[in-house]
């Protein structure tokens, strides 16, 4: 495992003032700065003028009773700013830019909390923090359940919960969140927006890479970085822990356990980057999982419907008539109207043996003309059918 070799402190001071001294008519370092200082004055002004307009549409929202986060109008600020870049700013360090300044607008509309699937540092907790930004507040909820009951009851304003993974697929207990929540009659409940998030996995410890006989995490984890794993630490003892999060806690507290003992700490964790900075555990390795294409969506969900785009996605969940050909009735209904399925799942109904709930993502918008055809005709072949939302389809990933 090779180690970087830094440059001696005194001479990276010895390069430094050498920018300094001026070389015939080039521009010196301290000229380069004071422009940075320049702009970054003229940028602060900026913002802070963007901000008061933004306390103006906070006031005229609040008077109107419109949702303070909306997504439609996020992917349009987004998108504007990404096509007014001319570089050399990359595309992913704008968008990050945008999102924080979106956070800070939140805030000053109305403070905001989002409810996600903890505990801390899970990747659902990454995916909210990347989405909402830094100044919103963030609850630990405990299930997707919980997640769910605490959007209905106003708890929280939006909830981020994990819809499908692109290596493990559906996510079984947020489908039957669905399911569940409109037995109960919470109909108010809808999708407003979706978000992927790139999941990677980091080696965190306190210790030596050299040093690591014990590596904790969550048996699905272990599975997405096996090949590293057995390459790496062939000999380490793999232990399941309920959550990555839950392992990166139980390591940073035995951690603390042994420096104290004065013992050599030999346990890691695997999880998100994100946890070992809540738990106060280096990163050894990052990105060390098989696929570094692996790929989590989420659903946020909200009371508040989410207004057209021009690019959205519609999630639909229908129990098919007890009769031959009614699924294949309603996926005909679907092609007449030429609406375009991304995402299928099915579910135990829930209520009798051997029926089904199933689950659509259809390219369109519940309020575009064919969309609304298309549903109508569903309907002629379901005993339940259930609009979860349209949202904006999601185009970049965190």
């Amino acid at each position: 495992m090779a180690q970087r070799t830094k440059k001696s402190v005194p001479a990276a001071a010895a390069a430094e003032k050498s920018l300094r001294r001026p070389s015939g008519g080039s521009v010196t370092l301290d000229t380069l700065r004071d422009r940075i200082n320049a702009l970054d004055r003229s940028l602060v002004k900026l913002l802070n003028d963007r901000a008061s307009l933004v306390v103006e549409v906070g006031k005229l929202k609040r008077a109107a009773g419109l949702p303070v986060y909306t997504p439609h109008r996020e992917a349009e600020v987004l998108e504007r700013a990404i096509k007014m870049s001319q570089g050399p700013l990359p595309e992913r360090t704008l968008e990050a830019i945008y999102r924080e300044l979106m956070s800070g607008s939140f805030t000053l509309q109305q403070p905001m909390r989002i409810g996600y699937l903890g505990p801390p540092g899970s990747h659902s907790h990454v995916a909210a923090v990347r989405q909402f930004g830094s100044s919103v507040q963030f609850e630990n909820l405990h299930d997707i359940a919980g997640v769910f009951t605490e959007v209905q009851r106003g708890h929280v304003h939006n909830g981020l919960v994990p819809i499908e993974n692109s290596t493990g697929g559906g996510i079984a207990e947020t489908l039957d969140a669905f399911r569940d929540a409109h037995h109960l009659g919470h109909s108010g409940l809808t999708i407003c927006a979706e978000v992927q998030l790139n999941v990677h996995h980091a080696m965190l410890a306190n210790s030596e890479p050299a040093k690591i006989k014990r590596i904790f995490s969550k048996p699905e984890v272990f599975a997405q970085c096996k090949v590293w794993l057995a390459r790496q630490y062939p000999a380490a003892e793999l232990i399941p822990m309920p959550s990555s999060s839950r392992a990166v806690e139980s390591v940073a507290t035995e951690t603390a356990k042994a420096i104290k003992a004065r013992k050599i700490p030999d346990a890691a964790a695997i999880g998100s980057e994100l946890a070992g900075q809540i738990y106060g555990l280096n990163t050894l390795f990052a990105r060390i999982e098989d696929n570094p294409e692996n790929i989590t969506r989420f659903f946020v969900i909200s009371r508040q419907a989410s207004q057209r785009s021009g690019d959205d996605k519609t999630s639909v969940m229908f129990t098919t008539a007890d009769r031959p050909g009614a699924l294949v009735h309603v996926l005909q209904a679907f092609e007449r109207h030429a609406i375009n399925l991304s995402h299928i799942e099915k579910r135990p109904s829930g209520k009798r043996n051997w029926t089904y709930t199933f689950f659509v993502d259809a390219i369109g918008h519940r309020d575009d003309p064919a969309m609304a055809a298309g549903l109508a005709d569903v309907r002629t072949h379901c005993r339940d059918v259930s609009i979860l939302g349209s949202y904006p389809r999601s185009k970049r990933i965190l």
